[in-house]
């Protein structure tokens, strides 16, 4: 069935794709929030021209054909392009079989243990604790993850002793049951992270996030090798040979490719594979509730090497005030501390109209 047109619909933020095949059929897919208005234009002008009138079904070879024609540009931009493509692709195939998406990848569709993932630098550790504690009454989270250090801040905490007093404090607030997760923003050097970590480890925090600059592997590699917590990271790789390297090397214990950085669920799929065969656990990066979280559920309920939890924003309009509105149907419903993949066609998300008619409006077709 040959792709005869594609259409995004943007504003800063929020890149939402449609692509429709000569049957008049349509799949929905979204680009990696932020600048988003630049990656429609990449979309139209550097991806478009390759797709259209190609077949839809075999959407490993659509991205593989952009990336041959666009061989000049490498990097992050094109990737999300791709990625916004792909993941309309999929949401089609979904629904011209009749099923969800993780049911076409080997999966099935159901329940996922998620993580409260709070964003916050500026917050103090006395009102992260009482946030977690509301959530956990509500939701039922047991998992939290929150901020330590700097981003990217060259051995600099937020302010003077942050560090230490959040940790300490949620700990001390949740109790010895609930897991604990840490994200350094590529803040240290090795020597400060590896001293960071061992503090981490007396608290019993299990998962120490980019604890270095995350384009040096070497030195995110001295602190995996140095520390018995596990180290993550690989949320920014978008290129299939930085993973390579990554799962080769083993520079991380746990991997967390982003969906929409990476360039789609095809590219996913093909970095999920190689981290299996080589042992590895992937807990993909989802921050915001946008399309990439929904994505990252199907992800998790159909490969074989799936991580504990999956990761779910709890920040609220103050601080992503352009995640809400989104969707006509409320895909995130979160019970028990689990969030739920529905048996639904696609992607399982239909796109809020009001939100589309505000939106800035471009297409490109076979005409």
């Amino acid at each position: 069935m040959k792709i005869t047109k594609i259409e995004t619909f943007t504003n800063e933020f929020v890149c939402f794709v449609r692509v429709t095949t000569e049957d008049g059929a349509e799949g929905w897919g979204q680009t990696a929030p932020y600048f988003a208005d630049i990656i429609a234009e990449i979309i139209h002008r550097q991806v478009a021209p390759y797709v259209l009138g190609q077949n839809a079904d075999d959407i490993d070879a659509l991205v593989d054909l952009v990336n041959d024609k666009e061989h000049k540009f490498p990097g992050a931009h094109l990737r999300r392009a791709i990625g916004g493509i792909d993941l309309a692709l999929w949401d089609w195939k979904g629904k011209q079989a009749g099923k969800p998406v993780c049911a076409l990848i080997g999966g099935t569709p159901g329940k996922l243990n998620a993580y409260a993932s709070s964003m916050k630098r500026d917050i103090t550790p006395a009102d992260e604790v009482d946030r977690f504690k509301r959530l956990r009454q509500e939701y039922g989270f047991e998992a939290f993850k929150f901020r330590i250090g700097a981003e990217c801040g060259h051995d600099q905490d937020e302010w003077p002793g942050r560090t230490e007093d959040i940790v300490s404090a949620v700990r001390a607030g949740l109790g010895d049951k609930a897991t604990l997760l840490v994200d350094a923003n590529s803040c240290y050097s090795p020597k400060k992270a590896i001293e960071v970590g061992h503090f981490l480890e007396d608290h019993g925090v299990t998962h120490y996030e980019e604890p270095c600059p995350y384009w040096e592997f070497e030195q995110t590699k001295e602190v995996t090798d140095a520390l018995q917590l596990k180290v993550t990271g690989g949320e920014q790789d978008c290129e299939l040979l930085n993973w390579k390297h990554m799962i080769e090397g083993r520079i991380v214990d746990i991997l967390q490719p982003d969906i929409c950085y990476l360039g789609g669920l095809s590219r996913m799929l093909r970095v999920t594979e190689m981290a299996n065969d080589a042992g590895m656990i992937c807990t993909p990066h989802s921050a915001n509730l946008s399309l990439v979280t929904l994505y990252t559920m199907h992800v998790l309920r159909a490969i074989p090497n799936a991580g504990d939890y999956l990761e779910f924003s709890i920040e609220e309009e103050d601080y992503y005030p352009w995640q809400y509105g989104l969707f006509a149907n409320d895909p995130y419903k979160i019970e028990n501390g689990m969030a739920c993949v529905e048996d639904i066609p696609g992607w399982g998300a239909e796109i809020s109209t009001a939100w589309l008619e505000k939106a800035s409006y471009k297409m490109s077709d076979l005409s």
